[in-house]
């Protein structure tokens, strides 16, 4: 499930405990372990990327380096 912070940025929670905090080298949920599903994880990107061009915001270097792209 997506969150949105008072900023308006998108966060990721866990489908089954409501978590918001994930294991991103298991990719699972540190308070009940279970995995991210693929395609809630696409979602997430999509809606970041998506929240990044309405705002102005400038993805991470950590964020930059994993989709290939240069700030």
């Amino acid at each position: 499930m997506i969150f949105r912070n008072p900023s308006g940025a998108p966060e990721l929670g866990c489908d089954a405990c409501g978590c918001r905090w994930f294991d991103r080298m298991t990719d699972t949920c540190y308070e009940c372990g279970t995995p991210i599903p693929a395609a809630e994880a696409r979602r997430f990107v999509e809606a970041a990327e998506a929240w990044q061009a309405r705002s102005g915001a400038k993805a991470t270097p950590a964020a930059a380096s994993e989709d290939g792209g240069t700030d």
